[in-house]
């Protein structure tokens, strides 16, 4: 079975900087590289729950910005790709843009109105259209700092609000900041869900509830996506000898240069 690239986007703008948007052009133009090269699409609960033969590739977004609508969803549509849209529930639909650590920076400025989120109307309208909306949490924590109790209260309080509000099932997560441990995955299992992404170095955990994604950034050029998107540097991300030589050059990035 060839393992399903799963990607993993936020916004898409023609002018934000963030390292965590790209370009319309850009989605375009990657995406397009994959269509070419004969993958196909899928969501992520349809990915995980079955083996379907040849080269399947995943698009993610996280957050549930209003440019995944207003910009993504075209580029999608027009290459015939569906894709997984994680949503902070508690920010769905809020009239004026919030964030968290991380995008708060943005929220003075002119590119404040790139955080504004989608409402619930405009969810199902993409749920309609064929995309997956799974959970991003309640208010996007960074689930391995909280108690047992506000655990259970992100992941399930999300996963319920998303089917109330859609009238669909929910069954994918994604981690805020890809940050987990054995206990969020036990917990995120209790929580029903099947399957749930991660943003990790290493690629040697591979399961339905820590399934890797490639992110894809502001700064990422052709070259560099071609290498994170290659299957022979993803096979080589799972192996033990990627993990080290990772640790050994974050160590000496640390290390004090000599003067």
């Amino acid at each position: 079975m060839t393992k399903p690239l799963v990607l993993c986007y936020h916004a898409v703008s023609p002018t934000w900087p963030a390292a965590l948007s790209v370009t319309q052009d850009a989605l375009e133009r990657q995406l397009s590289s994959l269509v070419r090269r004969g993958y196909r699409g899928a969501t992520l609960h349809d990915a995980l729950a079955s083996e379907p033969k040849g080269r399947r590739v995943v698009v993610t977004f996280d957050d549930g910005f209003r440019s995944v609508l207003d910009l993504a969803f075209p580029v999608l549509n027009r290459l015939g790709l569906p894709a997984t849209l994680f949503v902070v529930t508690d920010h769905v639909g809020m009239e004026e843009p919030q964030g968290w650590p991380g995008v708060e920076q943005w929220l003075d400025g002119p590119h404040r109105l790139e955080l504004d989120f989608l409402t619930w109307s405009e969810l199902r309208r993409l749920a309609d259209a064929g995309w997956e909306i799974g959970s991003h949490t309640r208010t996007h924590p960074r689930l391995t700092e909280l108690d047992d109790h506000a655990l259970t209260e992100e992941l399930s309080g999300s996963r319920a609000r998303c089917e109330e509000m859609l009238d669909r099932s929910c069954y994918s997560l994604a981690y805020p900041y890809g940050t987990y441990d054995n206990r969020v995955v036990q917990a995120a299992s209790a929580a029903g869900y099947e399957a749930a992404v991660t943003l990790p170095r290493s690629f040697a955990r591979a399961e339905p509830l820590a399934w890797p994604r490639v992110g894809v950034y502001h700064s990422d050029g052709r070259m560099i996506f071609a290498a994170k998107v290659s299957p022979a540097v993803r096979a080589l991300r799972a192996t033990t000898a990627w993990g080290l030589l990772d640790s050994t050059r974050r160590r000496l990035k640390r290390m004090p240069r000599a003067t």
